[in-house]
């Protein structure tokens, strides 16, 4: 053999000694005798060895670097030569104890023992006979112990079952050494030439890719014809893992065969190409190289790309990673880097902008010219995370477009609705299959500019998936304080968003992420009042219609009246979607008519509108109060703007029972609990007789009973209902009210005063009843929403019952 290999007993590396090195003769069938008639000392010097296993008759060098291990060898070098050499159970434990080494062992002569230039200590030893440890001498400085020989159980020599085993051994060991490319062929000669079976099965055991274990399993094993058999087990698993092996081999060898096949028909190809005027892998490279230059990135930008250029330049362009490569560096230079579009500081020009192209939102055009002045007297300030938040179909999204314009400035828009993917915002590391930048990244290379107005709509609707929460990978691109180094994982560079306007669009705030929520700046878009949603439909709606219908205004003509009579009649909403598809309607009426070249009226009556819209939807009867007691008309807030709702109360004949009904909510529950008990409590001072509580059951019912219903605002009309019902006193008419109650009778103030004021106004009603702490919304609201309403401020229940219900003598409570 050209080298041998040294098992090392401190460590699981192998070393390697010279070429020279003087190679230990096999072992004969004469030596082997001598060495059966040897007597075992009754004690020895126990050496551990941590990741081999000796076997009688193989001679194995060690390297040694314990100090307990090299005292060890040096004595007994000097002494007998002779040691007990054992495994450990755990490679790991670097000072063995007893409990930690096999109690069956081989006991070794030390043929030589060499310094190597590192400073460990390696020995050669050859295995004698098997031994078991019976007690421990002494543990220092090493391990002693006393020794019993544990004879081995030999088969006969004329056995032919054993000979056939042992000749199966020896004809498997050859077939692997020629078939492994790792085993020198002098291994061939050795095995050849071994003529004792006994050390032919410890030899093959001794070299074998066996565990520590599997081999200590083999030395223990006392019949040498069951040791043959375990050992040609092993052999025959081992030979077929390498049979296999050298299959896969051959398959992959044959593959790159092929590749380099392919690669000189390609490279052929290429010349034809470049012959024919097409762009070679060179010239790419040079040309995106040119395209650098013309950037405006920083250094770090430019090391990056330059590195990863080089990366593709070293790349065979045939290989799937070529492509992906020059995707992201494509990437790399489609981005536009530090290229600002110029912002128009026009404020009046903005305003008009604003003003033409939506009717009402002061709120939100004051705040985009506040933007604009500070950006035209620094220049340098980072843009707003704006939030605009209110029911659908007030014109929160189109704002961004009018915005952009305003500005001079390009428009992005990306719909947050339904997306469950942290991929979809931060983008996919580029080395997956199909991986792409995040829709922010795409987005801003869409612009062309580093400072669009980027619209991100229904940011409310986000979900989590199982890929990630994407609300989280928003926290990072709203946050001014962070998104000047937005991390994309496709790009793996920080990518400047600090000068980026966003506008996010949302229909609730509930369902934003707190932290999200923090990060941004929250404009409330409230909804339209009949009298804008008139102006809407006028300005913008009809004429919207008749160009996409291919009409003009000469063919139909719609006035005020009659667009008030479809506000009032077929629509309900906090919004314009609704009204704009009736007036669609009316102007299909009108092409249908031109298209046939049928008579119609181009001056819109209101006959013409029930005729085409058919009898109003929404008829106001449906919002005046009823004639009758325990009927109180409440206000409050849904997803879609403001609404108002009935409170009905009646009595029955029973034992004090109270029944709520109307698909409510816990809370609502609660509060006509709150109410019942409160009334109890202070019957007399409401001009109640306690008696009528155990003589009649009470019934609360909010209809339509379909719709689920939750909140504080309706406390104080479940209160006043149920007084209205006790004294028999009915409601005013065309009063409304909102506000929560305590067991005290004070009254607490809620929220969404604007759409609860614009429902009341859609309705037809003249009054309302707010706590007296709501008065500050309602001076935040314009006079001319307030235009008609009287309102009503109060901090206790009672001033509410003094409002709301017609004074009438205490007497006629007793009727009942």
């Amino acid at each position: 053999m050209a080298k041998t290999k040294f098992t090392n007993i401190d460590s699981l590396s192998f070393q390697g000694i010279d070429e020279d090195a003087e190679l230990i003769p096999l072992m004969t069938p004469e030596d082997e005798e001598e060495i059966n008639r040897e007597d075992l000392p009754e004690s020895l010097p126990i050496l551990p060895l941590r990741n081999t296993v000796l076997f009688p008759g193989v001679v194995i060098p060690i390297t040694a670097g314990r100090d307990t291990s090299i005292k060890l060898i040096n004595e007994a070098n000097n002494g007998s030569k002779i040691i007990g050499v054992v495994s450990q159970k755990d490679e790991e434990v670097e000072n063995p104890s007893v409990k930690d080494i096999n109690r069956i062992g081989v006991v070794a002569r030390i043929l030589r023992v060499l310094k190597m230039p590192d400073g460990n200590t390696t020995v050669i030893i050859q295995g004698k006979k098997r031994f078991k440890i019976s007690e421990i001498v002494s543990e220092e400085p090493y391990l002693k112990a006393s020794i019993e020989e544990v004879p081995e159980a030999r088969p006969a020599k004329d056995n032919e079952e054993f000979s056939a085993i042992t000749e199966s051994i020896k004809e498997l060991a050859l077939q692997i050494v020629k078939g492994s490319p790792n085993i020198p062929s002098e291994a061939s000669f050795a095995i050849k030439n071994i003529e004792s079976s006994s050390f032919l099965i410890n030899f093959v055991s001794s070299n074998m890719n066996l565990s520590v274990e599997e081999k200590q399993k083999l030395l223990e094993t006392n019949d040498l014809k069951e040791r043959a058999l375990a050992t040609l087990r092993y052999m025959n698993v081992e030979f077929q893992k390498l049979e296999l092996k050298n299959d896969i081999q051959s398959k992959v060898q044959s593959d790159m065969s092929q590749q380099q096949r392919e690669y000189f028909l390609h490279q052929q190809m290429k010349t034809i190409q470049e012959e024919l005027g097409g762009v070679s892998h060179e010239d790419e490279i040079e040309e995106m190289r040119l395209r650098a230059k013309e950037k405006n990135w920083n250094e770090d930008v430019q090391t990056h790309f330059e590195k990863e250029l080089s990366k593709m330049q070293r790349m065979n362009p045939q290989v799937a990673e070529y492509s992906i490569q020059r995707n992201y560096l494509d990437l790399y230079l489609d981005l536009p880097w530090n290229e600002f579009s110029e912002d128009k500081f026009d404020l009046k020009r903005a305003k008009k902008i604003l003003d033409r192209d939506h009717y009402g939102l002061d709120d939100v055009k004051r705040r985009i010219i506040e933007y604009l002045a500070v950006l035209k007297l620094r220049n340098d300030m980072k843009s707003p995370i704006l939030c605009l938040y209110g029911p659908p179909g007030v014109g929160k999204t189109s704002l961004g477009k009018s915005i952009a314009e305003a500005l001079g400035r390009e428009y992005v828009r990306i719909s947050l609705g339904g997306l469950r993917d942290e991929a979809e915002i931060r983008g996919h590391r580029k080395t997956y299959i199909g991986a792409m930048p995040g829709r922010i990244i795409q987005s801003l290379k869409k612009a062309g500019t580093s400072n669009p107005v980027f619209v991100l709509d229904e940011i409310d609707k986000l979900s989590i998936g199982n890929a990630g929460d994407p609300s989280s990978a928003l926290l990072e691109v709203l946050d001014p304080e962070q998104n000047s180094d937005f991390h994309d994982n496709f790009l793996e560079m920080g990518f400047d968003l600090s000068k980026v306007m966003f506008i996010a669009t949302s229909n609730t705030l509930q369902t934003i992420q707190p932290a999200l929520r923090d990060r941004m700046e929250i404009i409330n878009v409230t909804g339209y009042t009949i009298e804008e949603k008139v102006e809407i439909a006028k300005r913008h709606l009809l004429p919207k219609q008749l160009e996409e219908h291919g009409m003009t205004k000469e063919d139909i003509k719609i006035g005020k009246a009659e667009l008030e009579k479809i506000v009032e009649g077929y629509t309900r909403e906090s919004g314009v979607r609704g009204l704009e598809k009736q007036i669609a309607k009316m102007v299909r009426y009108a092409a249908k008519s031109i298209a046939m070249e049928e008579d119609y009226n181009k001056k819109i009556t209101p006959e013409d509108i029930v005729e085409v819209l058919g009898s109003p939807k929404l008829e106001r009867d449906k919002y005046e109060n009823n004639e009758v007691a325990g009927v109180v008309t409440g206000l409050a807030w849904t997803h879609v703007g403001g609404d108002i709702l009935f409170i009905e109360s009646i009595l029955s004949k029973g034992k004090g029972n109270l029944n709520i009904t109307g698909n409510l909510g816990k809370v609502m529950k609660e509060s006509a609990t709150i109410a019942m008990e409160y009334i109890k409590a202070n019957a007399e001072q409401l001009g109640i007789i306690p008696s009528i509580f155990d003589q009649y059951n009470v019934h609360i019912h909010v209809p339509e009973g379909a719709t689920p219903k939750d909140g504080p605002s309706a406390g104080i009309t479940m209160l006043t209902s149920l007084v209205s019902l006790f004294t028999q006193k009915k409601v005013k008419k065309s009063i409304a009210m909102t506000g929560e109650i305590t067991l005290r009778g004070k009254v607490l103030p809620v929220g969404g005063i604007k759409e609860k004021i614009l429902a009341a106004k859609r309705a037809r009603i003249k009054e309302l009843i707010l706590c007296k702490e709501n008065e500050r919304d309602v001076k935040e609201i314009k006079d001319e929403y307030l235009k008609g309403l009287k309102f009503h401020y109060v901090n206790e229940m009672s001033e509410v019952i003094d409002i709301a219900i017609t004074r009438q003598k205490v007497k006629n409570a007793k009727k009942l």
